[in-house]
Formats: C-alpha cells, structure tokens, sequence
C-alpha cells in the first residue's frame, strides 16, 4: 500500500448578515476557502445559484483542480523524458448537469493544453500526446472522478532559439 497524504481546508460563511437562513433569499453565500498557511479565498456558490459572481464558485475550483493537476503531471513527465517546456496554458471546459430536484453532478471535463516547447529529436505531437496521455493516467483527481476527463492537446509551438 501506498503513502497518504492529507489536505485540510476551512471554510467559513461570513454571509449570514442580519437575518441568517430566514429564507433562501435572505443569506449571501459568500465563504472563505483557507488553507494552512496561505491566504484565504474569497469564494461563493455559482450565480446561477445566488451566488456572487466576483468570487470563485466550487464548481469553477473543481474544474481548474483538474487541470492544474494535469498540467503538473504533464511537467513532470516531460521533464523526465528530456522535453524542454518553456510554456503551458490550457482553456479547461466542464459541464455539469442539474436536475429538477436541485441535485446535480459534472457529466465531463475537457482540458486543452497548449505547449511550447524546445525543438529536438524526440519532440513531436505524438510524443507530447503520449505524455499527456501518462499525465492523464496519472493525474490523483481524474483517477477520482466518476466521470470523462478528455485531453484534446492542440499541436505544440516550439520555442525560437534564446539569442
């Protein structure tokens, strides 16, 4: 068996104003998302949801936790098969479905990552797509997701020689 790790989160409602739960309408849904020795974050349910649209929703977080996991897996495994990258950015898309009842669940996630990365012999999309395919097989959050995390990389740029 393998190592755990463990994460601590706190969060904090700070919209309970005056009047609190009364109703649905009368509470704000703003929170803080704080983590040991970092800032907090000021969060918020979706506005779709009553929530405040200048804060991040859980659902945007969950999204970008999936990429961000992709990304640095992908960095490590290009590192480790001797590919420079000199850039990386990817415009990560989900979709979640709600039901009449209110309950609700993401249906998939689609990352597109967009490289740069130095010239050499062993650098080609069929290269990069293999290690985004070992970033994708290795990746802790799309091995827990019950749903279709796709990777649809776009051709790799490659990066002008530093004079």
């Amino acid at each position: 068996m393998g190592a755990f790790h463990d994460y601590r989160a706190t969060i904090t409602w700070t919209g309970a104003g005056t009047t609190g739960t009364s109703s649905y309408t009368a509470y704000s849904r703003d929170h803080t998302v704080e983590f040991p020795g970092l800032p907090p974050l000021p969060a918020s349910s979706d506005p779709a949801f009553r929530g405040d649209p200048t804060r991040y929703s859980p659902e945007q977080l969950f999204v970008a936790s999936l990429s961000d996991c992709h990304m640095l897996w992908f960095l490590h495994l290009a590192s480790s098969h001797g590919i420079v990258v000199r850039e990386y950015t990817d415009e990560a898309t989900g979709r979640m479905r709600v039901e009449s009842s209110g309950a609700g669940q993401f249906v998939d996630v689609t990352l597109r990552p967009r490289v740069t990365v130095d010239a050499g012999p062993d650098v080609s999309d069929e290269a990069l797509a293999r290690v985004h395919e070992l970033a994708h097989e290795h990746c802790f959050l799309a091995r827990s997701v019950n749903f279709a995390v796709t990777v649809e990389p776009a051709p790799a740029r490659i990066a002008q020689p530093q004079a």
